[in-house]
């Protein structure tokens, strides 16, 4: 298909009472649609690597064929430039979620703008900058736990950040990264943002808290029952 089939295609399967929900979960309504994202899924298995089609498709500024060009774009053709214009633009945080999740965090520039963009005051640059953190802190398994000592700070620095997009995807940094081998670094973080005065701060720092302490009582168990012979099978009835 080309974009503009697809643009059609689309614009076919529109569902405005959607576009009204997202709304009220604060995902702009502008150039937006309402398809759903198992559709755009369906539709970007045959358009895989295509950067082109991909480069197109974002130029249309409809929400979801940005969301869809995150999805077919080829990770390996993306340059820094394209993703500052990309990132820039972004002016809802599903948007910026399955960008970086598809797309930016499969790119050889993800350390550093993870760390570039947290310092930027724009509201989806920074929250993309933190979204980062959190799928590197998921996706890079082999890497030392020492390699996101450096956002540590940065999560201290921008946990005052009041902007509700902001300081969830602070959050999700830090929740990510704690729930790796660093679990006593990350708790030592959370635990001082959770007494410094700004409400952020003590939300990040809290929930981050609350997390941890699930991860440790679900270790906790599965070490219990993996000591007595228990299988994850048999527990099941």
């Amino acid at each position: 298909m080309t974009c503009a089939e697809i643009i059609a295609y689309l614009k076919k399967n529109a569902n405005p009472d959607n576009v009204a929900g997202m709304a009220r979960f604060g995902i702009s309504s502008v150039g937006t649609l309402g398809v759903n994202i198992p559709l755009l899924r369906q539709l970007a298995r045959s358009h895989r690597r295509n950067h082109g089609l991909a480069l197109e498709l974002w130029q249309t500024g409809i929400h979801e064929a940005r969301i869809l060009a995150s999805l077919v774009d080829d990770p390996a053709m993306v340059t820094e430039e394209q993703l500052e214009v990309w990132v820039v633009v972004i002016d809802s945080w599903d948007v910026c979620d399955q960008c970086c999740a598809n797309l930016f965090a499969r790119t050889s520039f993800v350390w550093d703008k993870s760390i570039e963009w947290s310092n930027r005051s724009e509201e989806f640059v920074k929250r993309a900058g933190f979204v980062l953190m959190a799928r590197l802190a998921v996706q890079e398994k082999k890497v030392s736990a020492e390699s996101f000592q450096p956002f540590y700070d940065l999560i201290r620095h921008e946990a005052d950040d009041e902007r509700n997009f902001v300081k969830k995807a602070v959050n999700w940094a830090l929740r990510e990264i704690g729930k790796r081998k660093d679990l006593p670094g990350a708790t030592a973080l959370a635990q001082e943002l959770a007494g410094m005065e700004s409400r952020s701060a003590r939300w990040i720092g809290t929930d981050a808290l609350r997390e941890f302490a699930a991860v440790h009582v679900k270790k906790h168990v599965s070490k219990k029952h993996l000591k007595h012979g228990e299988t994850a099978k048999s527990r099941r009835f």
